[in-house]
């Protein structure tokens, strides 16, 4: 089923969707097996974020009386409006430096402060209403065409709103100030509201590691990871989301990755933005200590939702097999680029050997936890190629075998949490966008 990215653009709206439902009939006013259950809870509901920090959600949120936060607003680095704050200079974004030839790092040769950050820009997010195409739609009868069986009649409207009114691959003028903004975090709205749709942030395995800019000579007692967190827009303009293996474009600059500092960008409920997260987040919880359990894409981080572990390639029996060579992953820099990856991207790598320390990208992060003082186990089984991104799921919505993409993971073995649920006889449903879409064109759309 289609989500509402489209390569590397996504609605900020929708970037927390309604993902499962782990009940008996969810939603029925006389819940089955009541009189069962060995706790006051019914139903479990889980709800998957999508593309989106915390920060950039929840960036000046404060807590009720009595609790605390990290966030944004609460170390200094903002002020409640959004300006940079006194401790500013603590999310302060860096350009690196690679000293070629080079082998992928995790901390660049040098790094110097960007005086302002390369602009946001539009990526491919929508530039006008469509009926034609995914949301927004032009029409109200196509959305509800498209999803009136999923979303209230009420919620319909908004899949045909927040367009960029510009072209694709843009700098995003809605943004003030887009071409003077300060080497940190800057507040989107009011030129792109939380419901508008803007580029996707890049996360990508290897690429989120080298922004987060980690090594153990950087540590401190308050930070012991020794992760800086101060690479995000380099790794944005300098690879991206990745160029399966293609050289490096001619007149390579800021901009060609369609990124920019997309990364940096954060909303301010303190001014009514994300008025509903903000309501789940003083009626319910906030993951405010919670980030995500796979440095990578979205397909990684949902596998490891459903299975707690991570998908490797496989033959039709559920054997592990070396993956077509255009899969394996290889972010060392191509000769003479800062940063180019020599295979990577959304069609191209997307598996890695992380049990061979000589595999391309894999020593560099094994070093590095290694040396840690409490050091973590990588826990990879030889001969295993991992998925680390974003591939086609195996099967469809509705069970068939997903065909016509070769870059989609095959079955596999690994035991998931509906494997257990369906052996105790606890019913379950899965909520994602667009089944009519899928409905339609089974193999396009996933």
């Amino acid at each position: 089923m289609r989500t509402l990215c489209w390569h590397g653009s996504i609605r900020s709206r929708a970037t927390v969707g309604v993902a499962a439902s782990l009940s008996a009939f969810s939603g029925f006013s006389t819940p089955v097996h009541a009189d069962e259950t060995e706790t006051p809870i019914e139903h479990v509901i889980i709800i998957i974020g999508e593309n989106r920090s915390f920060d950039h959600l929840f960036a000046t949120y404060t807590p009720p009386s009595g609790q605390s936060i990290w966030n944004l607003l609460s170390k200094g680095i903002i002020n409640a409006e959004g300006s940079p704050g006194p401790n500013f200079a603590l999310a302060h974004q860096f350009q690196g430096i690679l000293k070629a030839p080079s082998k992928f790092t995790l901390t660049p040769t040098s790094k110097t402060l960007y005086k302002t950050l390369p602009p946001p820009l539009t990526g491919t997010a929508p530039t006008a209403p469509s009926d034609t195409k995914p949301p927004p739609f032009a029409m109200l009868v196509a959305a509800a065409a498209a999803e009136g069986q999923s979303l209230p009649a009420v919620d319909l409207p908004l899949l045909t709103s927040g367009a960029t009114g510009l072209p694709d691959r843009a700098i995003d003028t809605r943004i003030l100030t887009v071409n003077t903004l300060p080497s940190g975090p800057f507040q989107l709205t009011p030129g792109v509201s939380y419901d508008d749709y803007a580029a996707s942030p890049v996360h990508r395995f290897y690429q989120m590691w080298q922004q987060l800019d980690c090594g153990i000579a950087q540590a401190t007692p308050g930070n012991p990871s020794g992760c800086l967190a101060d690479l995000f827009p380099w790794v944005e303009v300098s690879i991206g989301a990745g160029g399966n293996g293609k050289p490096q474009p001619a007149g390579f600059n800021d901009a060609t990755t369609d990124e920019g500092a997309t990364a940096m960008g954060f909303y301010n409920v303190q001014k009514g933005d994300m008025p509903y997260f903000t309501e789940l987040a003083r009626e319910f919880t906030i993951s405010d200590n919670y980030h995500q359990p796979v440095m990578g894409g979205t397909g990684a981080n949902s596998i490891m939702l459903g299975a707690a572990d991570a998908y490797y390639f496989t033959d039709a029996h559920g054997n592990a097999l070396t993956p077509p060579a255009n899969q394996i992953e290889n972010p060392d820099p191509q000769a003479d680029a800062n940063n180019w990856y020599t295979q990577d991207g959304y069609g191209g790598g997307s598996y890695s050997n992380c049990s061979d320390p000589a595999s391309p990208g894999v020593g560099t992060i094994v070093n590095y936890l290694a040396s840690l003082p409490y050091t973590p186990k990588p826990n990879c089984a030889p001969g295993h190629y991992y998925l680390l991104n974003n591939y086609d799921p195996a099967y469809n919505g509705d069970g068939s075998l997903h065909t016509g993409n070769p870059f989609t993971i095959p079955p596999s073995p690994v035991r998931t949490i509906a494997d257990t649920l369906l052996e105790k006889g606890i019913t379950w449903k899965y909520y994602g966008e667009g089944w009519n879409s899928f409905i339609a064109s089974p193999d396009t759309s996933v």
